[in-house]
């Protein structure tokens, strides 16, 4: 239409009137990440992925749709409470993913209840996390918690477990309610 052409004339005449940066300042990064996060990024820690159907392991996976952030991760517990194995993936920026291998690090070798204790403004300041990049670690916080409540919620007896049913009020579940 003559329209849009006059509009893509008018815009191609504005960018040529714009001032240029020269190309020495084009290619330096607009931010540069701590090198605790560089390093995570770069040689992630306990990357994979454990058997979710195990009654010993807990999975955690949550999202952050404003960002487009998604954090799995896994724990595998001991028959005495303890973490013996973490392991996790991510989709997400540098600092989802180093705060994501920071927590399966921490995880690793504390009981069950010690892992509710790691807090995001703890993964934050060991990162260096921006205030910008601050909900990479309370997605970390997040899917820790998730994790260890799939592993406690595995650990109830089936008969034990009940399910809500409004028409009909608790039932009890025939198969587990904790599918991730």
């Amino acid at each position: 239409s003559a329209g849009g052409g006059r509009l893509r004339r008018a815009a191609s005449a504005l960018l040529l009137r714009a001032p240029r940066l020269p190309a020495r300042e084009l290619s330096a990064p607009v931010r540069l990440y701590h090198k605790k996060v560089v390093d995570h990024y770069e040689n992630p820690r306990n990357v994979g992925s454990l058997d979710k159907t195990s009654k010993n392991v807990g999975t955690g996976l949550v999202g952050a749709p404003a960002c487009g952030d998604v954090m799995k991760l896994q724990i595998q517990v001991d028959e005495k409470g303890k973490i013996v194995d973490a392991r996790f993936k991510t989709f997400g920026c540098g600092s989802a993913i180093a705060s994501s291998s920071l927590a399966t690090e921490w995880v690793k070798g504390k009981t069950v209840e010690e892992a509710l204790t790691i807090k995001n403004t703890d993964i934050a300041k060991e990162l260096c996390l921006p205030p910008v990049k601050l909900h990479c670690s309370m997605l970390a916080e997040d899917a820790i918690k998730a994790a260890l409540a799939d592993y406690k919620l595995k650990q109830e007896p089936k008969t034990e477990r009940l399910v809500m049913d409004a028409s009909k009020g608790p039932q009890a579940a025939s198969a587990p309610t904790h599918a991730v």
